[in-house]
C-alpha cells in the first residue's frame, strides 16, 4: 500500500480518497495506514489520531452506504454493534469543507478542535464551518 490521501473536486462534488486497510485484532477492527503516511502514523506531532480515525471511518462508512454494501445507517450501526446516532454523527464528518479535512489529516487544525466539537451539529456552508471551528478566512 503506497498511495497517498487525496482531495479533489469533480462534477459530482468533493472526492476524498484515504487509502487504508482493515485488520481484525482481538475481535476489534484496526485501521492500517499506508507506509508513507507520516501524518497518519504519528510522524506529525500535532496530528490528533482520534480525528484522523473518525474521518477515515466516516468516509469508509459513506462508501459502504453509497455502493449499497450496507442498506442503511441503521443496518450499518447494527453491523458495527454501535448506536445509530453515533454512526450518524461520524458520517456528518463527510460534510466538512475539504480544506478542514486536509488540515486535520496534516495535523494543522486550530488548537482546541476536538472530536466532541466536530460531532455536534455544525453549519453546512463551508465558510460558516471555517468560522465555527476557528480556521482563518
Amino acid at each position: 500500500m503506497s498511495e497517498k490521501p487525496t482531495i479533489r473536486v469533480d462534477d459530482d462534488g468533493v472526492v476524498v480518497h484515504i487509502p487504508m486497510t482493515f485488520k481484525r485484532r482481538g475481535g476489534r477492527k484496526e485501521i492500517i495506514m499506508p507506509d508513507n503516511a507520516q501524518a497518519f502514523d504519528g510522524g506529525t506531532p500535532n496530528t490528533q489520531k482520534p480525528l484522523v480515525i473518525a474521518l477515515a471511518r466516516a468516509f469508509r462508512w459513506q462508501e459502504l452506504l453509497e455502493t449499497g454494501k450496507v442498506a442503511s445507517i441503521a443496518s450499518l450501526a447494527k453491523r458495527l454493534k454501535v448506536d445509530r446516532a453515533y454512526v450518524s454523527r461520524i458520517l456528518n464528518l463527510t460534510l466538512l469543507a475539504p480544506d478542514i479535512v486536509e488540515a486535520i489529516m496534516n495535523g494543522e487544525e486550530p488548537s482546541g478542535l476536538s472530536l466532541a466539537k466536530l460531532t455536534k451539529p455544525f453549519p453546512v456552508l463551508w465558510e460558516d464551518q471555517r468560522r465555527e471551528f476557528g480556521f482563518t478566512l
